[in-house]
């Protein structure tokens, strides 16, 4: 299973000479099965990389992940290029939330006043599987679904493919429980044994004080989710957007530390765009 990283960012892009080293890009993530099948979890900004990079491969056949509406995980898809493209086939999978379909959500992202090409300048064929709770299949790798602790709910997702697992938990409050959410157990339980774990891990404790209930973790919280859950790597993510490369590195040495002196066998990193992980 290849990992490849085309946004870590939380909440908007952000570009200057302090975010070098992480990226501007908002969430996107590429996973390449054994068989080289495409599937892209979320359309922030960096999927217009991704799509791309995509077709500078030759590849035309994706699938499209969601986990949730916001506009940071959603506002890439009108500049995916493929879509545009009739011979490229898009099968879109996810739970639409507080829309009546995924294609409803999408379409108004793409209707006046916010945007100038309609929804239905697109030549791309699209399929949607529409559900909250439904186990995916993506050639031999499973995909699992757990709700997400987040304002308007969200899906994490654990891939499964030869007996290597990622579970990716983007925008998930550990130490508050909203509507449809978890409480630690549950998501200790979820992530136990995974060869990598990549969790929000946006706020650091004293910036957790004015933002609890936002609907995102300290790097601690998400630090001792790993630890106990015993997976092997830890990836922090959805970085927010003051946060400067260099606060970030501190923020890992920090994670590494707590880690190291808790006899955790553990490996720390904070995911950068551009990044490419093989489980």
């Amino acid at each position: 299973m290849l990992i490849r990283c085309w946004g870590a960012r939380g909440s908007i892009p952000v570009s200057g000479q302090k975010y070098l080293k992480y990226g501007g890009n908002t969430t996107c993530l590429e996973i390449r099965t054994k068989d080289d099948l495409v599937l892209l979890v979320d359309a922030g900004s960096g999927i217009r990389e991704a799509g791309n990079f995509l077709l500078a491969q030759n590849h035309h056949d994706y699938t499209l992940l969601l986990t949730h509406a916001h506009w940071d995980h959603i506002m890439g898809f009108p500049f995916f290029k493929p879509i545009y493209m009739s011979h490229t086939n898009l099968a879109i999978w996810g739970c639409s939330f507080a829309r009546e379909s995924i294609k409803d959500m999408l379409s108004r992202l793409m209707s006046a006043p916010h945007f100038p090409v309609d929804f239905s300048s697109i030549r791309a064929s699209i399929s949607y599987a529409d559900t909250c709770n439904h186990h995916y299949e993506l050639g031999a790798m499973k995909i699992t679904p757990i709700a997400l602790s987040h304002p308007n709910q969200g899906t994490g997702f654990k891939f499964v493919e030869d007996g290597r697992s990622l579970v990716f938990l983007t925008d998930n409050e550990l130490g508050y429980r909203h509507e449809g959410g978890h409480d630690f157990p549950e998501y200790l339980e979820f992530c136990r044994g995974a060869d990598l774990l990549i969790h929000d891990a946006e706020y650091k404790e004293s910036e957790y004080k004015k933002t609890r209930g936002w609907g995102h973790s300290t790097y601690n919280e998400a630090l001792k989710l790993a630890m106990e859950a015993g997976v092997k790597k830890f990836g922090l993510f959805h970085h927010n957007q003051e946060r400067f490369d260099e606060e970030i590195d501190t923020m890992v040495d920090d994670c590494k530390k707590i880690s190291g002196a808790q006899g955790a066998r553990l490996k720390c990193f904070a995911v950068a765009q551009g990044m490419e992980i093989v489980i």
